[in-house]
């Protein structure tokens, strides 16, 4: 049977994927996805009930020793105590059975219902309670003895206090309860001003009638030897009877404590004024209970509880419906106004009408800021933030590195991007208008250079320079973009836009990592079982010294030798029956069969794909701490690629490497830092770079300016605002710098970006078990960009443990063969 607003798990489900299906942007600050269990802002306007912790003791032992033992707490989801290992369930959403119910609704129409009782100590409810019920004096005592005696809590709370009205307990809490704060961690998670009810179960031979009694304080009261923990107490629930077959007392004790659990009845019961209203309350749960046929589930398992809580606005009585409907009526009104209106853009995107208008604003706007920026960054998060994005950094550097140097043919390489992402990125943090931002190579861009080197060689231009006007060419246009305020038009950008430019963006990355693959495939073709041909290196000292160097040679038989060259980072397939001189110098003593490079390079591929797939679902599962879980789940993809890294190395495969320059200059031989500006280009072609420019100029606008409008989203509560023009600005300005340097291209990079905000997320540390943290806003700073990109500065030195040549040693038996 499922609870009313507890187990609506589709309700949960379009809640979540209505936030992720908004149309507009959302830009400016406003509330978070991830607030207070999804309750509605009007909803938490009108009711400003205290938050109730509900504790279950049940009486166990008849009839040879009797105790009361806790078996059970709620506050917004049920938590079992498992008896043989001593500790708290998760916690679960609460199913009962029907009867258990139908029961209870019967015990309290017929039992004691005591409303705004006067009751100052536990004694005095007792004495109230028991003075109720038709029984002997000596039966009354009895039971007025079992009810005072001191509960087993699985926290033992520290010796016996006398019971407060709520009022000097708040009071006093800070202070009195300080040495408890280390033996109940529940007890700092509460917020101020909970307040606790207690639900008493059980089985007593010497009833004849069942006994039950509902009291409502009209002052909380500590009932302190009750709960485990020291709280004012509102309610206090009694449930007994002569013993019976199962255990229909436990389940009516826990239908009771789940019934105060419930929202709209804990609202309907606090306001209650006579016995009717109570069991109006109790019929008005069981019509919203969703009952499950028998036979069809399992009665042991435990439905975790849901991201979202759905809303509780409509199940709350019309009064109070009405009341909220203008809260929110209200806050809507607040929050236009807050926004300016529907159709008035927020102050980063208002038009001034002058030129470099809008430049000017965020740089005023963000000066204010600029010593906060590094201020805010002294926090413990922050140093996991520079590691997490640090790693981020490298490997994408890496990569792009790699990639650049196959699409270029060694014209840029892993050398320049490093040194460009490090340079680029750190002066980006240090003048953006959103320091958040990380900027790195993208797959638009890398598409785009690979088709201008194309054009370059396919029409014997010097590409090099070629490039620099081009880059010289979107410099100015993006300069006049920032002069004409043409960033406002992000306020067109809808999330159709944004989704589309990011699956743009992962299906470069698919189409190249799936490319790269059937190009080693084609190069390097693997070898069937009885094929003539199998692979071989073979070592020969080198002519530089007492260096040696290997080399490979691709032969089709004896006699015919199709290439021989020192040092060629290349695999062949060959079956020499002998060593063959060339130059004098014999192609070795020995030589080795190599296996398959494809096959190898396929095999690790694949293994680090799964492995990073796996390590992030881990993230979501049981296994594990949580804290464990997090850190697996966030640094899957670079455990994964130092998993395919230690595999290759250990296992001496013979796999094709990082082209790394040894040296701090430039991948291509022959040429310095700078770029000359024409080279073996002609004159003219400086100007028909404006056209592919252009081109590029607006890529690089739609790329930059669609990251922004995805950080700047108001689900991110950022206070220091968005900088839309500045960051255009400082981003044609590196565009010239990295064009004179012949260094990558640079923009806001979507993925890392969003990974650097999500690293800064500030979270509220008590939170109810079950409920999701409640999401603070991000911790805005400029020092942990800055500080990633000055440690991949300094990673342009670990080029030694790159280093590009094919260290392959065989594991397979040697095949000795003389040399004539």
């Amino acid at each position: 049977m499922k609870l009313p607003g507890q187990g609506d798990f589709e309700s949960s489900d379009a809640h979540e994927n209505a936030h992720s299906e908004e149309p507009d942007s959302g830009l400016g600050p406003g509330p978070g996805l991830n607030g207070p269990s999804g309750i509605d802002i009007g909803e938490s306007q009108v009711s400003k009930d205290p938050l109730l912790f509900i504790q279950l003791n049940e009486l166990l032992g008849w009839p040879q020793a009797l105790e009361w033992r806790e078996t059970g707490r709620w506050l917004l989801f049920e938590e079992k105590l498992d008896m043989g290992a001593g500790r708290w369930s998760a916690p679960h959403v609460p199913t009962l059975e029907l009867p258990s119910l139908q029961k209870l609704r019967s015990l309290l129409a017929e039992g004691i219902v005591l409303l705004d009782c006067q009751a100052q100590s536990l004694l005095e409810l007792v004495e109230q309670v028991v003075s109720g019920e038709s029984l002997s004096p000596e039966l009354r005592g009895q039971l007025q003895a079992l009810l005072l005696q001191r509960p087993q809590h699985h926290i033992q709370t520290m010796g016996i206090r006398p019971c407060r009205e709520s009022n000097a307990f708040r009071k006093a809490s800070r202070d009195e309860d300080a040495p408890l704060k280390h033996q109940n961690p529940l007890r700092q998670k509460l917020p101020a001003g909970a307040e606790a009810a207690a639900v008493l179960a059980g089985e007593l031979g010497f009833l004849e009638q069942p006994l039950g009694a509902f009291v409502r304080l009209r002052n909380p009261i500590v009932l302190e030897p009750l709960t485990e923990m020291i709280l004012p107490s509102r309610f206090f629930c009694l449930l007994l009877g002569p013993p019976t077959l199962g255990r229909s007392y436990h389940e009516m004790g826990r239908a009771a404590a789940v019934l105060l659990s419930d929202p709209q009845f804990q609202w309907s019961v606090r306001r209650a004024s006579h016995l009717p209203d109570l069991l109006a309350a109790l019929d008005a749960f069981l019509q919203e209970v969703t009952a499950l046929p028998p036979g069809r589930w399992d009665r042991t398992a435990r439905i975790p509880p849901p991201k979202y809580l759905p809303s509780q606005h409509k199940r709350f009585p019309s009064k109070l419906q009405e009341v909220t409907s203008l809260s929110r009526q209200s806050a809507a009104l607040a929050e236009d106004k807050h926004h300016h209106g529907p159709h008035t853009p927020i102050p980063e995107l208002q038009r001034t009408g002058r030129l470099f208008g809008g430049l000017i604003q965020d740089v005023r706007r963000k000066a204010c800021w600029y010593t906060s920026d590094f201020l805010d960054a002294l926090h413990p998060q922050c140093f996991s933030a520079v590691f997490y994005i640090y790693l981020a950094t490298v490997t994408n550097a890496i990569t792009f590195g790699g990639l650049l140097g196959d699409a270029t043919e060694g014209a840029q390489g892993v050398l320049e991007s490093f040194l460009g992402t490090a340079v680029a990125g750190a002066a980006f943090c240090l003048m953006a208008g959103q320091p958040l931002t990380i900027l790195s190579s993208t797959g638009p861009v890398l598409v785009f250079e690979r088709l201008l080197f194309s054009f370059s060689r396919d029409y014997s231009l010097d590409y090099l320079p070629f490039r620099l006007w081009v880059g010289i060419w979107v410099t100015a246009f993006c300069l006049a973009l920032v002069a004409t305020e043409a960033s406002l038009l992000v306020r067109y950008f809808t999330r159709f836009t944004e989704e589309g430019f990011c699956a743009l963006i992962s299906l470069i990355f698919i189409y190249d990592a799936m490319g790269k693959m059937l190009n080693l495939i084609r190069a390097y073709p693997i070898q069937r079982p009885g094929s003539s041909a199998y692979g071989c290196f073979c070592q020969y000292p080198g002519t530089g010294g007492n260096t040696s160097e290997w080399t490979s040679a691709k032969l089709k038989d004896t006699e015919d030798i199709l290439s021989v060259q020192p040092g060629l980072v290349n695999a062949s397939f060959l079956p020499p029956p002998e060593c063959i001189r060339q130059g004098g110098h014999p192609l070795g003593p020995s030589c080795h069969t190599v296996p398959d490079i494809a096959f190898f390079s396929l095999l690790l591929f694949f293994t680090s794909f799964l492995c990073a797939i796996a390590l992030k679902h881990i993230k979501n599962s049981r296994f594990f701490p949580s804290v464990v879980r997090k850190v697996l789940g966030d640094f899957s993809s670079v455990l994964a690629i130092l998993l395919g890294c230690g595999l290759d190395t250990f296992l001496g495969l013979a796999t094709p490497k990082l082209l790394v320059p040894t040296e701090f200059k430039p991948t291509l031989s022959g040429r310095g830092w700078l770029v000359s500006p024409f080279g073996a280009n002609p004159w003219w072609l400086s100007v028909a770079a404006a056209l592919p420019a252009l081109l590029l100029s607006i890529l690089i606008f739609m790329d930059q300016q669609i990251t922004a409008v995805i950080l700047n989203r108001a689900e991110y509560r950022l206070q220091k605002g968005a900088g839309f023009h500045l960051d255009l600005f400082c981003v044609a300005v590196l565009m010239l710098f990295t064009s004179a340097l012949g260094l990558p291209w640079y923009v806001s990079a979507t993925v890392i970006s969003l990974a650097h905000i999500d690293s800064l997320r500030r979270e509220s540390k008590a939170c109810i078990p079950g409920e999701a943290p409640n999401f603070l806003g991000i911790r805005e700073q400029r020092l942990t960009g800055l500080v990633v990109f000055v440690l991949t500065g300094v990673s342009i030195f670990l080029a030694p443990v790159l280093k590009s040549e094919l260290m392959y040693q065989p594991k397979a038996p040697e095949i000795n063969i003389s040399v004539n």
